[in-house]
């Protein structure tokens, strides 16, 4: 894949949009527009592009984080399970005809609950690892996941339109 300029600068909108939502949505528990945005990018502008989407906008709301900055492993697992978004949304692309058949609701709801797990999955365990005792530390974040994952269920068809607007104004410059 090319970094055209254009592209770069989209990622650093995108990557942007993570950083300033993180923190409009900081007092509702778990629920979070990260995961939309950077399924978004992977499937605006593939794998890669999503995927830097995902690990430079958690970079950024975790390393300059008001709460304070996340514990290195954890910023890794954070960072690493957000970018998973960006290749949920590449595959969701090239399932959807390649953007001419906007994915239906099923797909967008499974997507979202991929996205969550991709990111929780890792994340929760390096936390349970860092902060053990490991298993109950575990177990008492999956009622978090559980909130995130159907918060995303709402956020991805909700927001879809959106992208498919995008995409169809992105195309004309391809």
């Amino acid at each position: 894949m090319n970094l055209q300029p254009r592209l770069i600068s989209r990622i650093a909108l995108f990557s942007a949009l993570i950083y300033v939502l993180s923190y409009a949505t900081a007092y509702l528990p778990n629920v979070s527009f990260v995961f939309f945005i950077v399924f978004a990018g992977g499937y605006l502008w593939g794998a890669l592009a999503g995927s830097m989407i995902g690990l430079i906008g958690m970079w950024l709301s975790s390393s300059f984080n008001p709460f304070g900055p996340a514990a290195l492993p954890l910023l890794v697992a954070q960072m690493i399970g957000a970018g998973c978004g960006g290749l949920v949304g590449a595959f969701v692309h090239g399932r959807s005809d390649h953007g001419r058949i906007p994915p239906g609701m099923m797909w967008l709801i499974l997507a979202a609950v991929v996205c969550t797990l991709a990111y929780y999955l890792p994340v929760n365990g390096v936390d349970a690892w860092l902060y053990q005792p490991f298993w109950p530390r575990f177990i008492s974040g999956l009622p978090w996941v559980a909130i995130s994952m159907v918060s995303n269920a709402l956020i991805f068809p909700l927001l879809f339109g959106v992208v498919t607007r995008l995409y169809a104004r992105e195309s004309r410059f391809r």
